[in-house]
């Protein structure tokens, strides 16, 4: 079982930066996909990030250049470090992860970007 709690959500001016946090219990971290998903008011969840076990990367279109997803296995934490942020980026974002075809998702942690 993987149990994952996300923080650093806030409220941010247009322009502005946030990192987002998710700690994730279990000794398997390390050998684990892990990704950022959002969903904002009215819209379908959508995948913003990924990072693989070894470190590879993906993006959605919408967040390249701006977003960058990173992870401590020493800490079993992933993140997401948000510049340059927009009010289209105001969403809860959610990390997910998958295990043994199981997944599991955090809580949420809710991100406004004010004009």
């Amino acid at each position: 079982q993987v149990q994952l709690v996300e923080s650093g959500g806030g409220l941010v001016q247009a322009g502005g930066s946030l990192r987002l946090s998710c700690a994730a219990s279990g000794s398997i971290f390390s050998i684990i996909t892990m990704g950022w998903y959002r969903q904002a008011p009215g819209k379908q969840r959508e995948l913003v990030a990924i990072i693989l076990s070894g470190g590879s990367t993906n993006y959605a279109d919408s967040v390249k250049g701006r977003f960058t997803i990173s992870r401590d296995n020493a800490k079993n934490t992933v993140y997401l470090q948000m510049n340059s942020l927009k009010p289209e980026d105001t969403a809860v974002y959610y990390c997910r992860t998958t295990w043994h075809g199981i997944e599991y998702w955090g809580q949420g942690t809710q991100v406004t970007v004010s004009s």
